[in-house]
C-alpha cells in the first residue's frame, strides 16, 4: 500500500493508530483462508477481479466523500498504472492463482516476503546497498521459503511448484511497485490513488475472468456472496482505509512491524476453519519468514563517509 506525501506520520505511538493497524492486519490475515474457501464456487480471476473492482468503486466513492478528487495529472499516469500493474494486478492475479495448489497459510507467508525483496530491489533501482541487517534478512526469507517447498518431501513439494512460483512473483511484483513508488512518489490524495491503482489493477483479472473462465454464479450460496462482500469491503476498502489512518499516526516502522502479525493470522486461521496442516515445517517457514520481514523493515544505521 502507498502513503501519499501529505501524511505528516507522529512519532508517538496513538492508541487511535494501534486499532487502525490491528483492523487493517485482521482484515488483512481473515482474507487468505476466505479466499481460498471462495476458490471452492468461483475460479480465481473471476474472484479477485469482481471483489477488486467493488472495492476501487467503494475507495473511489470514499475519496470523493472526503472531498478528493478523482483526476489524474496526464504526467501522473505511467506512474498510476505502474502501481496498479505491479503492486495491485500482479498481487491480485499471481496470488489468487497460486492458492489453486497452495495452501492459503503458505502463500500468505510467501507473499509476505514481499519486504525483503524489496530490500534487495532497491540496491539497483534507488542506488540503496544493503548492510548487513539487510542481506540477513534475506537468508532468512530464503530458509523460510526452502521450509515451505521442501518440508513435505520431492513429490508433494513438485505438486506444489506452480503455486510457489506464482506466490513468489506475485511478491516480487508487489516490491517492484513498492521501489518504484519510492523512487518517485505518486502525488495524489491517499484513497484517489488506492481507487485508481485496485481499479486499474483488478480490471484485466475481470475481464479475463469474465471471457475465459467459466463461472456459474446459481452454485454461490448466501453465504458465498457474504464472504465475497467482505473481500470487497473490508480487504479492498476498509483495510486501505485503516491502513492510510494508521499510517497516519504512527511511526512508518511500527505500521510496517504490524504487518508481519497478518501471515500469522493467514496461518493460524487457515489452519483451525479449512484444516491446513500446520507442522514442524510451517512453524519453521513462520519464524523464518517474520525474522527476514523484521529485519528488512528495520532502519540501518547510515555509515560515516567522513575520514
Amino acid at each position: 500500500m502507498h502513503l501519499n506525501d501529505s501524511i505528516r506520520l507522529r512519532p508517538e505511538l496513538a492508541p487511535a493508530g494501534l486499532i487502525y493497524l490491528a483492523i487493517t492486519t485482521l482484515g488483512g490475515g481473515f482474507s487468505w483462508p476466505i479466499t481460498k474457501y471462495l476458490l471452492n464456487a468461483l475460479p480465481p480471476l473471476s474472484l479477485r477481479g469482481w471483489t477488486g473492482m467493488a472495492g476501487a468503486l467503494l475507495l473511489a466513492l470514499l475519496a470523493l466523500l472526503r472531498g478528493e478528487s478523482l483526476r489524474v495529472p496526464r504526467r501522473m499516469w505511467a506512474q498510476v498504472i505502474a502501481g496498479g500493474v505491479f503492486s495491485v494486478g500482479g498481487w491480485i492475479m499471481l496470488l489468487g492463482l497460486a492458492l489453486l495448489w497452495l495452501p492459503a497459510g503458505e502463500t500468505a507467508l510467501i507473499a509476505y516476503t514481499m519486504p525483503a525483496w524489496a530490500s534487495l530491489l532497491a540496491w539497483p533501482i534507488l542506488g540503496e546497498r544493503p548492510g548487513i541487517s539487510r542481506l540477513i534478512a534475506l537468508v532468512m526469507a530464503f530458509a523460510g521459503l526452502a521450509a515451505i517447498f521442501g518440508g513435505n518431501g520431492f513429490v508433494a513439494s513438485m505438486a506444489k511448484l506452480p503455486g510457489f512460483l506464482l506466490a513468489l512473483a506475485g511478491a516480487i511484483a508487489f516490491a517492484v511497485g513498492t521501489v518504484l513508488f519510492k523512487k518517485r512518489p505518486l502525488a495524489l490524495p491517499p484513497f484517489s490513488a488506492a481507487a485508481w491503482q485496485i481499479g486499474l489493477g483488478c480490471l484485466p483479472a475481470a475481464l479475463i475472468g469474465f471471457f475465459v473462465e467459466t463461472t456459474d454464479i446459481s452454485r454461490l450460496t448466501p453465504f458465498h456472496w457474504a464472504l465475497m462482500g467482505y473481500g470487497a469491503v473490508v480487504q479492498f476498502a476498509i483495510c486501505y482505509v485503516t491502513w492510510f489512518a494508521a499510517l497516519a499516526r504512527l511511526p512508518a516502522s511500527v505500521a510496517a512491524m504490524g504487518t508481519l502479525v497478518v501471515p500469522v493470522i493467514g496461518v493460524i486461521v487457515s489452519a483451525i476453519t479449512l484444516h491446513e496442516p500446520l507442522g514442524l515445517g510451517q512453524w519453521a517457514a513462520l519464524a523464518f519468514t517474520l525474522a527476514g520481514v523484521a529485519l528488512s523493515t528495520r532502519p540501518e544505521k547510515r555509515r560515516d563517509a567522513s575520514p
